[in-house]
């Protein structure tokens, strides 16, 4: 009896420690090929800042005045609500904000993280790509700023009128 409780616990041991070595390689992934992405992430630099500043100087198309101007749009659970300051025909998003997104949002870590604000920066307008897991959101972004150009854009025109 004592020489099969000793079998089986020095079989239990062995599944045991055979067992642990199939855990993946790298710390918080459920896979080697999660891990591999995981690490790949972290040495990637952020394509939305290299294209900032690539295109920093960049003018937006169209005619606006000059000032700051926020414009609103609807997201998923909100409104959305964009600042612009306009410069020469040059566009710098100033702040983006929303009112009701939650965090099981994708518009709302995309919002928080500033990467609207990078595109609308890069962009010098509404054509951004879209955020997956963040549609609804996206489009409420660029409605937001069709509307802060439109107030510049109108402002302008007001300008011009007033100078005939």
């Amino acid at each position: 009896m004592k020489g099969k409780s000793q079998v089986v616990l020095g079989t239990a041991a062995a599944l045991m420690l055979g067992l642990t070595g199939c855990g993946a390689s790298f710390e918080g992934s459920g896979s080697k090929d999660a891990a591999s992405a995981e690490q790949l992430a972290m040495r990637i630099d952020d394509p939305w800042a290299v294209q900032s500043r690539e295109q920093a100087r960049a003018q937006a198309d169209g005619s606006y005045a000059d000032g700051v101007y926020t414009g609103k749009g609807t997201a998923m659970e909100g409104l959305v609500t964009v600042t612009l300051l306009l410069d020469d025909n040059h566009v710098t998003c100033l702040e983006v904000t929303q009112e009701g997104e939650s965090q099981s949002r994708g518009g709302y870590e995309a919002i928080r993280d500033g990467k609207f604000a990078a595109m609308i920066d890069a962009a010098q307008g509404s054509d951004i790509d879209a955020i997956s897991g963040a549609t609804i959101t996206t489009a409420g972004v660029k409605m937001a700023i069709d509307d802060a150009l439109a107030q510049a854009e109108m402002k302008n025109d007001d300008a011009a009128a007033e100078g005939e």
